[in-house]
């Protein structure tokens, strides 16, 4: 008796019921034009930064859903550099951060072309530019091996794990991926929403690399999103919207392994997903214009550039408590000359003392409240 579908004599003939879809898909491909017409009448500034906006939040949950945090400050000026977009200061990123945004970038704006075995083994690359995931040494750029047995998702502790799912061999796997391959590049006539869900079902099956599997099943679905749309601009994360159903994700997604080949009930998870990611894009509008608003409203006033780069960290959610040393810390001055900063912009009533006093006085943006509810 097969325990996962890949075990299965009819793998990997996925089916699954359009009708019971088809009003799900309807809704998904509806939200999907209205927001992209909506984000295109921004114009190319506040546009250009919704997508950096979400690039920024994909990046990020992709990776916090497989257990790592990035700094987001990084990332944002990563993605930047790479788009060749103007935000002031730069970050500097790390190669591990820089790996993670490569993949993502070539996944979504070059969504047109072929996904190929050394493509797949490139993303991989960038993911483990070390060759290390954690202290353990990976096989990078290439499928696993058995050399360790067959790929497994276990939790619990050691000697107590329980196993949640267990890949194909990986004597298994060149066969397996030219399948998935000549399938995903094959113009099949899918829905390329449903198509984007079914690839994410089935390379993360398939588990062929020793690590980063579920970030590239993302990538994978983010480029057949695109695809969908025929566009390379992403105003809507979907592995936002799954860190928030991680538990959901992941019990769907042993369920469904250990299921028959009818994977609707996959499905109508995956687009009830994408349109709640919809909603998310919502907030991103509002901090786009939160920070078009403050800038229309202080660019003209004569700030340096300390004062701009911890205004533009405020604006775009700044992690934590703005404290004086803080502030000296990043901009690499003076504990005094973030003080005479600081003082300046609350002359201004540019920025406002939180609650509370002495050495804990923090600092926000003293309108806020009047952004929150502009728009």
């Amino acid at each position: 008796m097969a325990n996962y579908i890949h075990e299965r004599d009819d793998w990997p003939r996925f089916r699954w019921s359009d009708a019971q879809l088809v009003e799900k898909l309807a809704m998904v491909r509806h939200r999907q034009g209205r927001l992209i017409g909506r984000m295109e009448a921004l114009g190319f500034p506040l546009r250009a930064e919704a997508v950096l906006e979400t690039l920024t939040e994909d990046v990020l949950r992709s990776s916090e859903i497989e257990g790592e945090m990035l700094d987001r400050e990084q990332v944002r000026s990563s993605i930047a550099r790479r788009l060749g977009m103007e935000i002031g200061a730069l970050t500097p990123a790390d190669r591990h951060v820089e790996g993670v945004v490569e993949m993502m970038l070539d996944a979504t704006q070059h969504y047109t072309s072929t996904l190929t075995e050394e493509r797949l083994f490139a993303w991989h690359a960038a993911l483990f530019p070390t060759g290390r995931s954690g202290m353990s040494r990976i096989t990078v750029g290439a499928w696993c091996t058995d050399a360790s047995g067959p790929m497994q998702v276990v939790s619990g502790p050691f000697g107590r794990e329980k196993v949640h799912y267990e890949a194909p061999a990986a004597s298994r796997l060149n066969a397996e991926m030219r399948a998935f391959l000549e399938w995903y590049n094959d113009d099949s006539g899918i829905d390329l929403v449903l198509k984007a869900g079914v690839a994410h079902l089935w390379f993360v099956t398939l588990h062929p690399f020793e690590d980063g599997n579920g970030r590239i099943a993302r990538a994978i679905a983010d480029q057949m999103l695109a695809r969908s749309e025929q566009s390379p601009q992403r105003f809507y994360s979907m592995s936002s919207q799954i860190r928030q159903e991680r538990n959901a994700y992941y019990k769907l997604l042993e369920t469904t392994q250990k299921g028959d080949l009818d994977i609707t009930k996959w499905l109508e998870w995956f687009l009830s997903c994408l349109n709640r990611a919809f909603d998310g894009a919502e907030a991103t509008l509002t901090l786009v214009l939160k920070k078009a608003h403050f800038w229309e409203k202080y660019g003209p006033y004569p700030l340096n550039d300390r004062q701009r780069l911890i205004l533009n960290r405020l604006l775009n959610g700044f992690e934590g408590k703005l404290n004086s040393s803080k502030w000296a810390k990043l901009c690499h001055c003076s504990q005094d000359t973030a003080l005479r900063d600081i003082g300046d912009l609350l002359q201004r009533g540019i920025l406002a003392k939180e609650p509370g006093g002495g050495r804990s006085t923090s600092y926000t943006l003293a309108d806020d409240a009047d952004f929150e509810t502009a728009e």
